[in-house]
């Protein structure tokens, strides 16, 4: 089925360490092109030249996409280049403050909603329409399973993910009878990552899953039949 993704483009948000490098790597692992976005230059340069050892390409572009313009920019690069856009994935996101939700700082939930939301709508904004010229376009969401079932302290992240989950599923609503573009929202579950480590600073890492987990999860979906809207939930 992996055949599916070979000379696919890729473009996966927060690549340059955990979910985002491990999806990065499977994708081209299984033929595609992937587009590294991420902050931190010399991550992405790590995750780059593993993917090429490995035989496969990849292209890296630094950015931070809270700034003012990122994702345009970053969407007129990669029209420029690439006719089309075959597969989103909408990784990067920060934790936040775990506090009670009356604790929380205005300007510290803004930061939360500015990545977490307003950043994945952009990027949704950007990549319509290389998306809509794919002949087989999928956007996926990282969710959490806190986004459906809040928890104490968690009030800011979960907020987020509520919100992420509506405005994917809203657009895929929106664009499935105008285009071969399915989207879909995983949840990956306790995975041995630096957001978890700062969410369960006492946990044993090794009690929970690796990233690689995960990343081959999102590829075999991605390179299945799934209906639109559909929900990848993964095991502890």
């Amino acid at each position: 089925m992996t055949e599916l993704l070979k000379d696919r483009v890729a473009l996966v948000t927060g690549a340059s360490r955990g979910i985002g490098a491990a999806t990065a790597k499977a994708l081209a692992a299984a033929g595609a092109h992937v587009i590294l976005t991420g902050r931190t230059v010399a991550d992405l340069e790590a995750v780059e030249a593993s993917i090429y050892e490995a035989g496969s390409s990849a292209t890296i572009a630094p950015l931070d996409l809270t700034e003012c313009d990122s994702v345009a920019r970053l969407g007129a690069a990669v029209s420029g280049r690439w006719p089309s856009l075959d597969i989103l994935v909408l990784n990067a996101a920060i934790l936040g403050p775990m506090m009670p939700v009356p604790q929380i700082a205005g300007d510290e939930l803004a930061k939360v909603f500015t990545l977490n939301v307003l950043a994945q709508q952009a990027l949704i904004a950007a990549f319509d329409p290389l998306l809509r010229k794919s002949d087989a376009g999928r956007l996926v969401a990282i969710s959490s399973g806190v986004g459906r079932n809040p928890k104490a302290y968690w009030g800011a992240y979960s907020a987020s993910k509520a919100a992420l989950e509506s405005l994917v599923l809203s657009y895929a609503d929106e664009v499935q009878n105008l285009a071969p573009l399915k989207v879909a929202i995983v949840n990956p579950g306790p995975t041995r990552t630096a957001m978890r480590a700062d969410a369960y600073p006492g946990e044993d890492p090794a009690t929970v899953k690796s990233p690689d987990v995960v990343g081959e999860a999102i590829v075999a979906l991605l390179a299945s039949d799934f209906e639109t809207g559909h929900r990848l939930q993964l095991p502890r």
